[in-house]
Parts: structure tokens; sequence; C-alpha cells
């Protein structure tokens, strides 16, 4: 933590409302440095409430900013927080035109130097994106954080052109629930009720648009950076975690970006990397982040272009577990993206990696997994909770068909992504595969290294769905999630496959899988040289500083629960997971705010029935002012079933104002199955 006393710059913070074009008034708050001459901005928009939801967070790098030279800017969006209007869907062009709004307003005034850059982690990592595309004048650099530029394949709803059944329908829920929080009296005033209730009168589930939309269609080409690279002209610092779903953005933007770019990928978790949360280590972000900033914003050379194209977390080798206080491994640097010291290397399925055999006079192995496949896949999104990373992979393996190599007689270092080239047969119209890249060690033990998805009816593009023919032959192609990794001598490679990988996938309505040709199939890895470093100056960063957090009093729940909870009921083949989201608890404000927050998502299936699949989300969120007799309550409820040719989702929204009910709304839909 850095005191105030140690910056550069004395801070001052104001809040105050941003007018839009039509008149809506987005709320903002500003930490500036105490200085007679105009500094660059710095903004960061989002939906999830200055006031109370990012509040610690925002306290920990704004005031930091502003000690530093920069106007700090954190704004609600529209439709969220204290600010007016009414709440819309992620990403809506509404959202987009109001940030460039924005970012143009704050070039406007007379402590800004007319400079502006933008920064944010997920949401906030992608609207940042989404309107360095739009190429405001004054939008001159970008820090994006565990974000991405593909909306569809790369976010929480599809994975390989399957539905993600664990965050379309968990984050779903979250974003009804949170949406439907009130504005704060204490901010707003006597019109936050009126404001509150025309807010619960316009939202809409967000599941509704994206489980409707299951191809990579218009919808989702919207605000997918990756539509249009050239569009973007800020410059853009890419961060990113191996243990963060969105981790290949980075990847991808090193790689086709035309304005000046910079990738940066260290072990972490859906977390800014200077918190501390696990997997560490933690680095200073923020000075890092500093460095960009002033040569981007003020015109100072700080190096920072001098730096590897690339620099990577190169993870050694560990035990499986579900959390690492700090994942060992090393700083890499690749001067461009791809990297001529990356080249891929082929193992045969039937030559260098073998099963266990094939049936005698059939050159095809089958693989059907069942459909609770994936219950040890760990968490969508790792925010650094303890169970949040894959357990010992033993069991998914032996629900899968697995490919081994022999022991390694060397280490062998991959980044970047794996893939596979498989030959199928198939005798229904629908199915997927799941493809993990596993470390055996020489005891048995299974650590997952990184994993893909392919719904076969996307096998000829994301933008349509093809039906299999019925037993046909074809060859199919999956790409797995980028990472880096260090398998030492001694281990083994594991390529597992499955037909299933619930929850993180919605099961397909059939229960044959597909066959595999061995010998015309293979796996890819992207193997970097051993001595690429060699001669490169070490890749160092500073110690974590932050200024000093908000004193916010975290209270217990009266009865704890497990974080992840697997049951099984033996007789009946079903399979039941459990999971507290442990977004942040109950906690009690500075201003006096009491926040009450607390969650469960449910994954149901039986083990032979695809049909069987249910999800469940459970929220209840209290906010009161004990000082102004405010008191608020959301309570939520969202479920997604399916039967083999339609999804059917069911929200209910229940609002109080001091225990009486002045909001309740049912949603039920029944969408068709186009590809999921």
């Amino acid at each position: 933590m850095q005191h105030p006393a140690a910056y550069p710059y004395r801070t001052v913070r104001e809040d105050l409302r941003i007018p839009l074009p039509d008149g809506t008034e987005l709320y903002a708050r500003i930490w500036r440095p105490v200085t007679d001459e105009p500094v660059p901005a710095l903004l960061e928009y989002l939906p999830y409430r200055l006031s109370d939801w990012t509040a610690p967070r925002d306290a920990q790098r704004h005031p930091w900013y502003a000690g530093h030279g920069y106007a700090s800017v954190r704004v609600d969006i529209r439709g969220h927080g204290n600010s007016g209007g009414l709440p819309g869907d992620e990403y809506s062009e509404q959202e987009l035109a109001d940030g460039v709004a924005v970012v143009e307003w704050l070039a406007r005034q007379p402590w800004c130097s007319g400079r502006v850059g933008m920064f944010g982690i997920s949401w906030g990592g992608f609207n940042s994106l989404q309107i360095a595309a739009l190429a405001p004048e004054a939008l001159q650099a970008v820090v994006t954080v565990c974000s991405t530029d593909d909306r569809y394949d790369n976010d929480v709803h599809y994975f390989g052109g399957s539905l993600l059944a664990v965050d379309m329908h968990a984050w779903s829920a979250t974003m009804l629930a949170f949406t439907a929080r009130p504005p704060d009296p204490k901010y707003v005033g006597d019109g936050w009720r009126r404001m509150w209730l025309e807010r619960l009168d316009a939202i809409e589930p967000f599941v509704h648009p994206w489980l409707t939309h299951q191809t990579r269609d218009d919808y989702w080409r919207h605000g997918s950076v990756c539509e249009d690279y050239g569009a973007v002209r800020a410059a853009v610092l890419a961060v990113g975690g191996w243990a963060d779903p969105y981790r290949d953005t980075v990847l991808r933007l090193a790689q086709h970006l035309d304005a000046p770019v910079r990738g940066l990928i260290g072990p972490w978790s859906h977390q800014y990397p200077d918190r501390g949360l696990p997997p560490g280590p933690a680095i200073g972000f923020l000075q890092e982040t500093l460095r960009w900033w002033d040569h981007w914003l003020k015109d100072i050379d700080t190096g920072v272009m001098a730096e590897p194209v690339l620099r990577s977390w190169m993870n050694e080798s560990v035990p499986p577990a579900t959390v690492y206080a700090n994942r060992p491994g090393r700083w890499v640097g690749d001067d461009s993206w791809p990297s001529p010291d990356v080249r891929e290397v082929h193992y045969g399925l039937d030559d260098a990696l073998r099963t266990a055999g094939t049936p005698s006079g059939d050159r095809f192995v089958r693989v059907r997994s069942p459909q609770h496949t994936g219950v040890d896949a760990g968490r969508f999104f790792p925010f650094g909770n303890d169970a949040d990373l894959p357990p010992d992979q033993r069991e998914e393996d032996g629900r899968s068909v697995c490919f081994d190599s022999a022991p390694l007689p060397e280490q062998v270092e991959i980044l970047g992504r794996a893939a596979v080239r498989l030959r199928l047969r198939c005798d229904e119209r629908r199915g997927q595969i799941a493809a993990r890249l596993c470390d055996v060690a020489p005891d048995g033990s299974s650590t997952l290294v990184t994993r893909g998805v392919l719904n076969l009816s996307a096998r000829r593009g994301r933008d349509k769905a093809v039906e299999w023919q019925p037993g046909a032959v074809e060859d199919v192609d999956l790409e797995l999630v980028g990472i880096a990794h260090a398998f030492p001598p001694g281990h083994r490679l594991r390529l597992a496959l499955s037909s299933a990988y619930w929850p993180w996938v919605w099961p397909q309505p059939g229960t044959g899988g597909f066959e595999l040709d061995p010998g015309h199939s293979a796996l890819t890895l992207p193997v970097r040289h051993l001595a690429a470093d060699a001669g490169n100056p070490p890749i160092t960063f500073g110690p974590p500083e932050q200024s000093v957090g908000l004193d916010v009093r975290v209270t217990e729940p009266l009865t704890a629960r497990p974080e992840r909870l697997l049951r099984r009921d033996v007789a009946a083949g079903e399979w039941r997971l459990e999971v507290d989201p442990r977004y942040g608890g109950s906690r009690t404000y500075p201003d006096g705010l009491v926040f009450d927050e607390e969650a469960l998502d449910s994954y149901e299936i039986h083990s032979d029935d695809p049909l069987s699949a249910r999800t469940r989300s459970d929220w209840t969120i209290r906010l009161q002012r004990p000082d102004l007799g405010w008191d608020t309550t959301v309570r939520t409820r969202s479920e997604i079933t399916a039967d083999a040719t339609h999804f059917t989702t069911r929200n209910h929204l229940t609002a109080l104002e001091g225990g009486d009910v002045v909001f309740d709304r049912s949603w039920e839909r029944r969408i068709p199955r186009v590809a999921s």
C-alpha cells in the first residue's frame, strides 16, 4: 500500500454527473492531482456501481493514478448504479455511444490536456477495446485486462460453438440481480424510488438474446473487435492470466493489431495483477501501466515500447490443486508474435501418443462419455478463491478416452494454442468433443494444462450450424485455449477426449458419442525453444503498489457452506454441483451502507440422460442505510432446462422496500435449439 503523502501530487476527489447528448446524466467519481497544469484523463466505465460494489477496488488504483499526475475517472454506465437512464444489453450501441461521449467530455474539461486513456478489467476491458474501435480522436491509449476481442467464441456465451452452460446461465442470472439493485438515495436523493421502478420495468434477462443467437451472427459481430482490428488506432496494452478464460485475446491482439500493442500474460485469475489473489505472484501492475500512460499520453520515453511484444509467465509443472498461492515459473519474452522461437510439433495418436488399443478388426475407437464428465472442470471464471481450479483429473480421464506419450526424455515447453485434428465417424446428427491436455506425473496424478471444445455442428464455421450426416467420416480441427507450460522430464503428455463436458457446455440431445480413427488423428503443440531466452535481459516487475484502500468491514455468513460441493445419488445416477460464487459477500462501507449478498448456482444431470441437464441460480441482495431508514431487497431465481428441440428459460425477480413487495415479475421463454 502507498500512502497519499508518498505521491508526487496531492489529490482531490469529486463526485459529479456527466451530461450525455440526449440529456441523460452518468454518475462519475473523479480523482485529480492538485496542479495548475492540465493533465491526461484515464477512464474506467462499468455497470458495477462505483459507490459500493467496485468501491474497494476503485480505491486501490484511481487515487494512485491521480497521485501520479492523471485525472482518474470512474463512471457507471447508463441504467446502473447512480447513473440516469435505463439498462440495456451488454455492450449495446447506446453504451458505446455514451462511452465515446464521455471520452469527448473529459477531453474538453479545463483540467484535462485533451488526451484520454481507457482501462478496465472484464466488462471495462471489453468496452475499452470496443470504444477504441470507434476511434474517438481524444482516446490515445488503452489498457485492457482479462477481456476479449470475440464476443461469441471467447466470452461467457459459447465455447467452440457449444453453449457455455456454466456461464451463459450463471452470468445472466448474476446480471439480472445486479441490474435490479436500486440507486442509492445518499447520492441521488429522493428520486431514487422513481428511478428504481423505471429501471425494474425496463429489465430484460440477458439470457434471452444470448440463447436466441446460437451461431456467430450480426448480434455477436457487434462489439467483437476481431471483426476489424484495423479500426483500433489507440495504443493497446493487453493483459491476461493463464487462469483466466480470456487469455487468447492477448495472443490475437499481439498478432493482429495495426496499432502499437504489447501483450502481458501472467499466472493470474480474473483479477487485476497487483491484487495479490491466487494464483500469483502479483506484480507492480500500476507502475507498469503508468509507464504505458506516460509514454502515450505525456510523450515521456519510459522504455515501454522496447519491451518484448509478448511477455508471459512460463508455468512450471505442479501437482494438481484447486488453488496455488503462487504458481512457480519464470517470465519469458518474445519480440514478435507469432514467435520464430515457437514451432509446431505433431504427435500422432497411434504413434507418439497411444491408448489401450482398438477393437479387433476396427481402426475406430468409441468415445462415449457419461453425461457428468466435466464436473471436475473447475470454475470457468477463477476469481482467486480456494476451489477455483481443476482438481486431479484422474476421474475425468477415466470418463474419457486418453492417449499418453512415453515419459519425456527432456523438458518440453509450450507457449500458444495447441490443436488437434481428429478423423471422426458419428452416427448422430449432433455431437460435441471436449479435448483436455494434461501433465501426468510419475505417480499418476493428472494436472489439467489446457482444454478446448468443438460443437460438431460448428465444424465448418461458427457462423453456421451444419448437422452431421449419420455414419459419415470427416476430419475436424479443434484448437485448445492458449497456455504456457513446462512439462518436465519423466512426465507424460496426455490428450483426453470426451463426448460430454458438463456443466461447462450444454449436452447435445444424443448419447451415442462418436468414433475416432487414431491413425488419422494428431495433437499439435506450440513448442518453444528451450534456449529462446539465452542472452536476453531478465524480465522483471516491481512489487505491487496501491493506494490505501477503503475500510470495508466484511461480515462472515451465519452458516458457512462449501464453495463447490459435488453431490452424487449413486442409486439414481444423478449428479448435482453446487457453487457459491463468492463475489464479495456481506459488508459494511465507511459511508454507512450495509450490503448483504448471497448466491448459489446449481447444475444437475443424470449420467445417462443429456435431456436431464438443469441449471438454477438464486440471488438475494439487500441494501440498507440505517441512518436514512432505507432498506431494499432484490431476490432472483433463474433456471434453464432443455428437451431435444427447445431450451426453456425461467426467471423471476422480486424487489422489496422495507419488507413490502414493490415489483414482482416472471419471464418464461421457449427457444428453439438451432445449434446447441
